[in-house]
């Protein structure tokens, strides 16, 4: 190959790509053409390329994201839409959908390998069911409170709470006031979690919203954790879980599970 065009090279490889999609206009596509007919190294790039590209469009390559994974990604766009229009700061984890667009950006110019590239990127870091789980009802937690949207049923009697629930979910939630234990009931609303509706009590702890979701699943093992600033805990019960998340203290959580769960079975 002379000096010239092993100068002239790096160029021509930026085209091989959109080359290989067919995304070059017919003057750069034949001008590319005359190239690979003196460049054997392009040449040879060029059927990487092109064997790569066969790889990802057989039937079974390609990765199909989970409908979890949509699910997520609808959920924290009209998240973020609301904080927007409500200037509240975004939560500080950056969504996974965010990051994999960002990635996609800066490979941009390789078309072919981008896709490889992207596909291996998300396959690599899909969040757990449970962390997709958790972003959900983070997200609803902090949405019910931004849109004034606390409750469906605004009262602290738990005979009024609990028989609003039939007819608008499958199964029938325990509901219990707290208010001598410090967590006293503010209502109920229906909310939509894990692709499903799902029951929400709201209590209060000095000034602080405790959400609570609960729905029929199987039992599944006692969880605490701290979700991105909200303290979260999760149990089983009765053929439901229940999740309760709260920017209260994580001390003061611990006691309203053990309080609920008390008065659940009395």
């Amino acid at each position: 190959m002379s000096e010239a065009n092993q100068k002239g090279c790096p160029e021509w490889r930026v085209m091989l790509h959109g080359f290989v999609d067919g995304e070059l206009d017919s003057v750069h596509a034949a001008q590319f053409e005359d190239h690979l007919a003196t460049c054997a190294h392009r040449r040879a790039e060029m059927e990487r390329v092109r064997a790569v590209k066969e790889i990802i469009d057989q039937e079974g390559v390609k990765w199909q994201p989970p409908e979890a994974l949509r699910s997520q990604v609808l959920s924290m766009l009209s998240f973020e839409e609301t904080a927007a229009a409500s200037s509240l700061p975004l939560p500080r984890r950056v969504p996974i959908w965010r990051r994999a667009l960002d990635f996609i950006r800066q490979w941009s110019f390789v078309p072919s390998l981008a896709v490889l590239a992207a596909s291996a990127f998300l396959f690599a870091n899909v969040p757990s069911q449970t962390l997709l789980l958790q972003d959900q009802i983070m997200a609803s937690h902090v949405r019910s409170m931004m849109a004034d949207h606390l409750t469906d049923v605004l009262t602290s009697d738990q005979h009024t709470v609990k028989p609003w629930f039939n007819g608008k979910i499958d199964f029938s939630p325990p509901v219990s006031d707290l208010t001598k234990d410090g967590f006293p009931l503010v209502g109920g609303r229906v909310d939509y979690i894990g692709d499903r509706a799902v029951a929400a009590l709201v209590y209060r702890r000095h000034g602080h919203v405790i959400n609570l979701f609960i729905w029929p699943a199987a039992s599944a093992t006692q969880t605490t954790t701290v979700h991105d600033g909200y303290n979260m805990t999760q149990w089983s019960d009765g053929g439901l879980v229940f999740w309760a998340i709260s920017d209260v203290a994580a001390g003061d959580l611990g006691e309203f599970e053990s309080f609920f769960r008390a008065a659940a079975r009395a």
